[in-house]
């Protein structure tokens, strides 16, 4: 009772609308005081539309739908085209739709102008901020510059097929867009993506693209994003359009174009790489969309923003250099910093509103400040962005780092890297096979134990599993880094597969005192014959391996003397 009567509902109202619910439920309680149908006294102090002066209900209730209506009467205190005087409020819930009316003119054109105001800030901070031209682009110098592969291109007007190759969030589509901008009165652009497209996409983009080029003598080029995602077959459907100059090829991948692109494509296309985004890169990026009135943050949420101290400095460090984590990192910051705006701003000159909704609407919004704090950008991430793809380029990166740095006996560096994997989602068991594999390649006869080490470190991680199994994983890596070094086994191994790989004509056969004779017929024609049992003469010598390779030396150990002949 005394949560309805603090909303301002009458208290007869009140104890009927408990009474009517069974008293369980406010939420109930309230659904059907504000779902009476409107009285026809003056009296009745809820309409069929509640009232604008509980602007903190109005959020969670659905708007009435508006019925045909031929007058208004003065009686009436909320016609039912009527839209809430709150504008900070509005945006979470739709506006009702205008049916046909006899009010004024000016009283029917207001919504229909709030609904063209909302449509931009609905498309992603990140989407609006994209670069218009290449000097709006920053942390790609090396491919901007004016002695640059497209520096030259779009100074010359003459843009070449390439592949744009970098992780995510560093500026891939944003740079395709942007040429596109820059030479405007000469090409076009058409965008796909490979994640929703085919062969006949393509094929249409095509056919389109010669016949505006016949017309108009406008060159079209085609963006193919997450280009990696066709298959071979599909990428061959690009060569003979980019061969015969129909279109212009313009590729985006975050994989290794040596790994997911056929070679005739590469031929084709110049690969140029995508620099991971700098902290100063990024801080660049979100002052700007600070200070963009049109396409800001500001837009987003309606009124003003302004951040404080550190909260740019804290996005643009723990983005990983993704301008998009970044960018959509603020643009939440900034939706929390608004909705804590006090109530108060929201309900200022009231009737000025009522009488004037469209323009009391700015004048109220532009006294509204959204203060961004550093405990939003913290909320916003929830934990630090961490590049990694376990599957992709960062995967193979990180185990060569892990790798180089137990080699190095850098048991430092060897850790950060392990927890680098770890805290990226990679799974356990795929370290602890590449760490039985380093036991044997790099440490090998240094020290025999290693090997056990690696091997117990995996089963230890079968068994327990994330992330109980990190500190077995942190134990074994660590041993391995600190353990002596010997690549004797491993370059023995390879030198003998060398040999055997590279030795002219067929391969010797095993000499014959060297073969078992398990029959009699076997040891008649010499297997096993001249063969010294080596335990009952231990000073014996005699041969082992193929006469064309007496005298070689594979494993360079304190048995033998060198590798070498």
């Amino acid at each position: 009772m005394e949560q309805l009567l603090s909303m301002g509902f009458p208290s007869e109202l009140a104890a009927e609308a408990l009474a009517a619910t069974g008293g369980k439920s406010i939420l109930k309680a309230t659904e059907w005081i504000l779902s009476r149908r409107p009285s026809t006294t003056a009296t009745d102090p809820l309409p069929n539309n509640p009232s604008p002066s509980q602007p903190k209900l109005d959020r969670f209730f659905a708007k009435p739908t508006p019925t045909p209506t031929t007058t208004t009467a003065a009686t009436d205190p909320l016609p039912n085209n009527f839209s809430p005087p709150h504008p900070k409020l509005d945006r979470f819930f739709a506006k009702p739709t205008p049916t046909a009316t006899t009010t004024t003119a000016a009283t029917s054109s207001a919504p229909a102008l709030k609904r063209a105001k909302i449509c931009e800030p609905h498309v992603p901070l990140s989407e609006r901020m994209r670069p218009r031209t290449l000097h709006e682009v920053v942390g790609q110098d090396h491919l901007l510059s004016p002695t640059s592969v497209l520096g030259s291109a779009v100074d010359t007007n003459r843009l070449p097929s390439i592949i744009l190759w970098g992780p995510p969030g560093t500026g891939k589509t944003s740079i395709a867009k942007a040429i596109v901008g820059s030479v405007v009165s000469s090409y076009r652009l058409v965008c796909l993506s490979a994640i929703t497209c085919g062969v006949k996409d393509v094929r249409e983009v095509v056919e389109e693209a010669r016949r505006v080029k016949m017309k108009n003598n406008k060159m079209t080029v085609l963006f193919v994003d997450e280009v990696h995602r066709f298959n071979k077959s599909q990428q061959d459907s690009f060569l003979p359009v980019i061969e015969d100059g129909s279109i212009v090829f313009i590729g985006a991948t975050t994989e290794n174009p040596s790994f997911h692109l056929i070679t005739p494509l590469l031929s084709r296309c110049r690969v140029l790489t995508l620099n991971t985004l700098k902290p100063p890169h990024v801080q660049i990026l979100l002052r700007r969309a600070v200070e963009d009135v049109d396409r800001g943050v500001g837009k987003s949420v309606g009124v003003r923003v302004e951040v404080k101290d550190g909260v740019i400095e804290y996005l643009s460090s723990n983005c990983d250099g993704d301008a998009r984590v970044a960018l959509n990192a603020l643009e939440i910051s900034a939706t929390r910093a608004a909705a804590r705006v006090s109530i108060k701003h929201l309900k200022s000159s009231e009737e000025e509103q009522e009488t004037n909704w469209v323009s009391s609407e700015e004048n109220v919004v532009s006294s509204v400040v959204a203060i961004v704090t550093l405990e939003d950008a913290r909320e916003a991430f929830q934990c630090k962005h961490l590049a990694y793809d376990r599957a992709g380029e960062e995967h193979y990166n990180l185990i060569s780092a892990l790798h180089k740095s137990m080699r190095g006996s850098d048991a430092n560096a060897a850790v950060y890297w392990l927890a680098r994997m770890l805290e990226g989602g990679e799974q356990p068991l795929y370290i602890a096979r590449r760490l039985i594999r380093f036991a044997s390649e790099d440490v090998g006869l240094a020290d025999p134990l290693a090997l056990n080490q690696a091997v117990s470190c995996y089963q230890a991680c079968h068994f327990l599993g994330m992330p109980e199994c990190n500190v077995i994983l942190a134990q074994c890596v660590a041993y391995l880094a600190l353990a002596p070094k010997s690549i004797a086994v491993y370059r023995a191994i390879e030198a003998a597969q060398k040999v055997i790989r590279e030795s002219v004509g067929q391969n010797e056969g095993v000499p014959l005192h060297l073969r078992n004779a398990p029959t009699k017929l076997m040891k008649e024609v010499g297997y096993g014959k001249g063969y010294i049992y080596t335990p009952d003469n231990p000073s014996a010598t005699q041969t082992f391996l193929p006469p064309s390779l007496q005298g070689y030396k594979f494993l360079d150990w304190p048995t033998s003397n060198t590798i070498n002949k």
